[in-house]
């Protein structure tokens, strides 16, 4: 196995502005983003920082995962909105829509807080994983069914602060 590096730093950095722009030109007025903790807070925080508008920022954290390699499919609600976001235009961030179990939950979740709308961005998009009828309006790149690492993606409780995303690929150099 070795270490593929999928999005370099500056490609990341280019691209989120990108979508920045484009969130930005979509959204005439203010906006609440909820960032999905813990796997999104970097992509959040630089996403949010290339956008132009007022925006209130808020936080839920939910999970799927628990330290492995695969979504349960079971999603849990760790937190609760602080914020009221009836009436309001709602944007979701997250780090990645593979199964589409964690963003369908949180839209059906928030949809009954009757908000004015309700639009998600994510920056890894893996279609070939999708079991719930879901996708983002937003996305950054879209990958094959690999288990990535870094930009606030995690191995256990590590590597979120990996400022690129890579890959464990299998070397095609090594013997069967």
């Amino acid at each position: 196995m070795r270490k593929e590096i999928l999005f370099s730093e500056d490609v990341i950095a280019n691209r989120v502005k990108e979508l920045g722009k484009e969130i930005e030109g979509d959204f005439d007025d203010g906006f609440v983003a909820i960032s999905l903790l813990r796997g999104s807070f970097i992509f959040a925080a630089d996403l949010l920082r290339s956008i132009d508008r007022k925006v209130e920022i808020d936080f839920l954290t939910t999970s799927s995962y628990e330290n492995e390699e695969h979504s349960s499919g079971d999603v849990k609600f760790l937190t609760s909105l602080r914020c009221d976001i009836e009436g309001r235009d709602v944007l979701i961030i997250d780090d990645i829509l593979d199964t589409g179990n964690t963003l369908k939950s949180v839209k059906d979740k928030l949809s009954k807080m009757n908000p004015k709308s309700i639009k998600s961005a994510v920056l890894l998009n893996k279609p070939s994983r999708r079991e719930a009828d879901v996708d983002a309006d937003y996305v950054g790149f879209t990958i094959d069914d690999l288990f990535i690492v870094g930009y606030g993606l995690n191995y256990g409780d590590y590597y979120r602060n990996v400022p690129y995303i890579y890959a464990y690929v299998e070397d095609s150099n090594e013997e069967i």
